[in-house]
């Protein structure tokens, strides 16, 4: 829940002319709040920029105040929702049932779906961060369409908490997720404060095909050597 329109075109200035350097393979996604998206779809429109939502209703209209459908949405030109992000799950009650709902319902309407799974500190102590994950790709993958998939795995402890998932744990548990996908090829991401700093140490790894990047995405110098990480 950051940026007005009016910071949101700010960012934008300072970070498209820093995309004239990123390898063409690189896909970009701005996932902003539903009151940027109409703007920054009108901006980005021919550049490598592709425009993601926060999150998606499963009904196609209806009487549920303040959700958001798939069709508003792709009207608007979104390519991409986030689903089951950990907030969500947190704060706002979803569930993997509500999350199964969700990512079928973007599948629907055309969007590719970013599915957010991961564990607390609390359950990683305890030695449940396997089973929850895999407890998480079962209820909420049931019927989705895994050739129209993202999926980012986000060590919830490691959000915003000065903690970090070192990287080989966090390459070791995205092997351990593309092992219960019924399609290998679903990009994979990893997203637990993701930072300048790290990228680079962090794409270095097999498994992890892109990061899912929070508050290092709110400075546009930052979020472009993120997006310009080095290949070592």
């Amino acid at each position: 829940m950051f940026k007005t329109q009016a910071e949101s075109q700010e960012f934008l200035q300072g970070f498209l002319p820093t995309l004239q350097e990123t390898p063409e393979e690189r896909e970009v996604v701005l996932c902003v709040p539903f009151t940027d998206l109409s703007a920054l779809s009108r901006n980005l429109h021919g550049s490598l920029v592709q425009l993601g939502a926060q999150n998606v209703h499963w009904e196609e209209s209806g009487a549920y105040t303040g959700e958001i459908s798939g069709p508003m949405l792709i009207e608007i030109g979104v390519r991409y929702v986030i689903v089951g992000h950990s907030e969500r799950r947190q704060y706002f009650g979803e569930t993997d049932t509500t999350v199964n709902l969700r990512l079928k319902a973007a599948q629907k309407y055309g969007l590719t779906p970013i599915l957010c799974v991961g564990e607390t500190k609390q359950q990683r102590d305890a030695g449940e961060t396997e089973l929850l994950i895999s407890t998480q790709l079962e209820k909420d993958l049931v019927d989705v369409d895994q050739t129209n998939l993202v999926i980012a795995y986000e060590p919830i402890w490691a959000i915003g908490t000065g903690d970090t998932c070192e990287t080989k744990e966090a390459n070791r548990v995205i092997g351990l997720i593309r092992s219960q996908l019924t399609n290998p090829h679903v990009p994979i991401q990893y997203g637990g404060s993701v930072k300048p700093s790290n990228i680079d140490e962090i794409m270095a790894q097999p498994e992890i095909d892109g990061a899912l990047v929070g508050g290092a995405s709110l400075e546009a110098a930052d979020f472009a050597r993120i997006v310009n990480y080095k290949v070592i």
